[in-house]
C-alpha cells in the first residue's frame, strides 16, 4: 500500500501567452485559441535550462519540512532528457545532495508516465526495496516542437514536478489497471534524434523530423475509443462505484477533449477538475500539478478517493484511485 505525501511542482520563467502566438499566427485569435484548448498562457523552458534543472527547483521545493535523507529511490519520468546516457536520475541524485545507497532511473513515458510511476514505487515499496520513493516527471517539450507549429505550440508547456510516495500500513491497496497499443506510435513522434534512420516523412503534415508530430485526429480518437473502457475498469477491479469517487482527474491533455470524455463516461461535473487554462498540456506532470493544486485550494481532504488517468504517446494509457 502507498499514499502521497507531498507534491511540489516548479515552472519555468518565461510564459508564452495566446496574444503573443496571436502576433505570431494572426489567423488564430487569442480567443480562438483559449475556446479550442482550454489554454490562456503556457511556461517555456529557457534555451540553456532542461529537465534536469527543473527537476532540480521542484524537487528542492518538495525537500522544504521534509527529511531528504528518508528518500530511497528515484524515478525520473521524461521524453525530452538531459542526455541519452546517463540517466538523468543518478545525476540528480547527486544535485540535490541525496544519499548514495538509494537506487534511481529514469523511465521514457508521456501522459501516462504519472500513473505508471505510482504503480512502479508501489512495486518498490511491496518489494522491500524502498519505503519513500522521490517521483519526477520533468518534461521540456517544448524543445521538441518546430517554431512554425501552432497546433502544438498552442497546447504544450514545460514543467517539472516531484512526488513522495511512501508506504502505508492503513492505506487501502487500490489496484492499477495499465494498457499500450504501439500500432498508433506514429501519430504522436519524434522520428529523428536516436538511431532509427528508416523513416518517411509526410511534407504536408509534418515539419523536420527532429521536431514533434501529433495527428490531433488519430490521438481523439484513440482516447476517445480507449479511455471511458479504462475508467470503468480501473472501477471495476477494485470494487468501486462512480458515486465512490470523491474527484477524477485525468492527464490535462485540452480542455474540448476533456469535456467530451466526461460527458461521455458521465462524470458528474462537480466531481471533474480541469486545470490548464495557465500551464498547457505539461505531459507526465499534468496530474501532480492538477493534484497540488486541487489540494491547496482545499478541493481535496483526507480520505477522498481520486481517480487517476493518463492517456498519450506510444500509445500508453493508465488508471489507479489513490486515498489523500
Amino acid at each position: 500500500m502507498i499514499k502521497i505525501s507531498k507534491i511540489e511542482y516548479y515552472l519555468p520563467d518565461k510564459i508564452l501567452t495566446n496574444e503573443d502566438l496571436e502576433k505570431e499566427f494572426p489567423e488564430w485569435s487569442s480567443e480562438r485559441i483559449r475556446e479550442k484548448v482550454g489554454i490562456v498562457q503556457r511556461h517555456i523552458s529557457a534555451d540553456n535550462e532542461t529537465v534536469l534543472d527543473l527537476a532540480v527547483k521542484s524537487s528542492e521545493k518538495l525537500f522544504k519540512g521534509y527529511d531528504k535523507n528518508k528518500i530511497d529511490f528515484i524515478l525520473f519520468c521524461t521524453q525530452s532528457p538531459d542526455y541519452f546516457l546517463p540517466t538523468t536520475a543518478c545525476i540528480l541524485q547527486d544535485r540535490l545532495g541525496l544519499r548514495k545507497n538509494i537506487g534511481a532511473m529514469d523511465f521514457n513515458l508521456g501522459c501516462s508516465g504519472y500513473v505508471y510511476g505510482l504503480g512502479f514505487a508501489k512495486g518498490l515499496i511491496a518489494a522491500g526495496m524502498a519505503r519513500s520513493v522521490l517521483l519526477v516527471t520533468s518534461e521540456t517539450y517544448t524543445k521538441h516542437i518546430h517554431p512554425k507549429d501552432k497546433g502544438n505550440r498552442c497546447i504544450f508547456g514545460d514543467a517539472s514536478a516531484s512526488t513522495i510516495v511512501e508506504a502505508a500500513e492503513s492505506a487501502v491497496d487500490y489496484k492499477f489497471c495499465l494498457g499500450t497499443d504501439g500500432s498508433g506510435a506514429e501519430n504522436l513522434i519524434v522520428k529523428k534524434g536516436a538511431f532509427r534512420t528508416d523513416f518517411e516523412l509526410n511534407p504536408e503534415h509534418e515539419f523536420n523530423p527532429e521536431y514533434l508530430y501529433m495527428n490531433g485526429p488519430e490521438i481523439f480518437n484513440f482516447t476517445i475509443e480507449n479511455i471511458p473502457g479504462l475508467i470503468h475498469e480501473t472501477l471495476d477491479i477494485n470494487d468501486l462505484k462512480m458515486e465512490d469517487i470523491d474527484y477524477f482527474v485525468f492527464h490535462q491533455a485540452n480542455s474540448f477533449m476533456l469535456n467530451y470524455l466526461r460527458k461521455k463516461i458521465k462524470i458528474p461535473a462537480e466531481k471533474f477538475y480541469i486545470d490548464m487554462e495557465k500551464t498547457g498540456n505539461t505531459v507526465s506532470a499534468t496530474i501532480p500539478i492538477a493534484l497540488k493544486n486541487m489540494m491547496d485550494k482545499g478541493l481535496i481532504q483526507a480520505g477522498d478517493k481520486v481517480l487517476m488517468a493518463g492517456f498519450g504517446v506510444g500509445y500508453s494509457w493508465g488508471g489507479t484511485v489513490i486515498e489523500m
